[in-house]
């Protein structure tokens, strides 16, 4: 725990790290926030799968756009305005979605929603780089970023579904609306480990996609980001079948809650094998555990699924963020740790409209065959090129997660 002590110890980290946090709770409730909004207006699970998806692809699409603009101009001015719009997409989505508005205008909103949501996870991941550099520490940094990922991903869905339930999904995503303006205003006033604008050289279209090994890593975190929107729609219509419409936020928490503890136990190993070798042994064993939840017909099983599929999944998302950060070149970090964001969120696009799909049309198990077919398929196409993806400077074993 050491390693995690020091980076945490890095001059002006908790200055930007608390604002942060509290600003990317809304990006972990925004998707599932859409589906229990959408389904409580329209009554449609497919309607509810397709503006999850909307409001996930037009910020995989538009998250990198705005990573370029923060590599290149600064973050906090890129920041503002986006926050500014995000405000208003979301505000008019709730109340045109407590009017019961037709269900393409809902779409329409979510995917605006979703394009001005502000990236900020990227952009402390950029302010770790520009602080530790490529130091042991930031690799740990990597680690402790994507913890709080998963603790974000724990509490979200407990939060969104308590009030949800308790009350509506307005009142739920109303409060995402505070924090995210909240916490991004409160980010972007602090200049502590900001990088500062910097050229960016690589100018031809989709140019961060076409450096060595990037396009094969996000087509990866595709995959793990349909395991996060399969087990949405997965979850949250199985405990409805079931009658225990309450237990899927305390279920999808347990995913994330093993996922941060997971990060937690591969933040402290010492690993020998190289850093491209432990991608793809992680994405294997990511669908070979996700396999488990397409028999989790009760509650108990359901738990214990998610509980197995968390475990293994945030090894895969530290060892891609890491291994990015030493394929690209400074100028272009944020865009590129925004391009894993995207990707990240089409896939949650993808599984929760194959989901939605299959739960409408066949019911609420069939939601859990996606995620060990789409990770299957990562597994394969990052052996493909793993010679791709190994680090030039990769002469030894890798130890940036080394205890200190």
């Amino acid at each position: 725990m050491k390693s995690y002590l020091a980076a945490l110890g890095s001059p002006g980290a908790w200055r930007f790290l608390a604002p942060a946090f509290l600003a990317r709770l809304p990006y972990a409730m925004l998707q599932l926030g859409v589906l229990l909004l959408v389904h409580w207006s329209t009554g449609s699970y497919g309607a509810a799968g397709i503006a999850s998806a909307a409001a996930a692809v037009t910020q995989a699409l538009v998250g990198p756009q705005t990573g370029r603009l923060a590599d290149r101009y600064g973050q906090a001015r890129v920041l503002l305005p986006q926050v500014a719009v995000h405000a208003v997409a979301l505000g008019a989505l709730l109340a045109l979605a407590s009017a019961q508005a037709p269900a393409a205008v809902l779409v329409a909103l979510s995917a605006l929603a979703g394009g001005s949501m502000p990236q900020v996870g990227s952009m402390v991941r950029a302010r770790w780089a520009h602080l530790l550099g490529r130091s042991e520490r930031l690799g740990t940094a990597f680690a402790l970023e994507s913890i709080t990922d998963e603790l974000t991903f724990t509490l979200a869905p407990v939060l969104l579904v308590a009030v949800s339930t308790g009350f509506s999904p307005v009142w739920a995503l109303s409060a995402a609306l505070v924090m995210v303006v909240a916490g991004t205003v409160a980010f972007a006033a602090v200049r502590a480990g900001a990088p500062e604008p910097m050229p960016v050289r690589i100018r031809s279209h989709n140019g961060v996609l076409r450096l060595r090994g990037v396009a094969v890593l996000a087509a990866a975190f595709v995959a793990i980001g349909t395991v996060f929107g399969s087990l949405q729609v997965g979850i949250t219509s199985t405990t409805a079948a079931l009658g225990l419409a309450g237990a899927a936020g305390p279920i999808y928490a347990t995913f994330s809650g093993a996922s941060l503890a997971g990060g937690l136990v591969y933040g402290v190993v010492r690993w020998r094998a190289g850093i491209a070798a432990r991608l793809l042994a992680a994405v294997t064993l990511l669908s070979a555990a996700t396999v488990a939840l397409t028999f989790a017909g009760s509650i108990p099983l359901l738990y214990g699924a998610a509980a197995v599929a968390g475990f293994v999944i945030a090894p895969a998302v530290i060892t891609g963020y890491t291994l990015v950060e030493r394929l690209v070149p400074a100028e272009v970090r944020t865009e590129t740790f925004t391009w894993l964001n995207g990707a990240t969120g089409l896939g949650i696009a993808t599984g929760a409209a194959v989901a939605g799909q299959l739960v409408d049309r066949f019911g609420s198990t069939l939601a859990f065959l996606v995620p060990p077919v789409t990770t299957g398929l990562a597994a394969l196409l990052v052996l493909s090129f793993l010679s791709s993806l190994r680090p030039a400077a990769e002469t030894s074993p890798d130890r940036e997660l080394a205890t200190a």
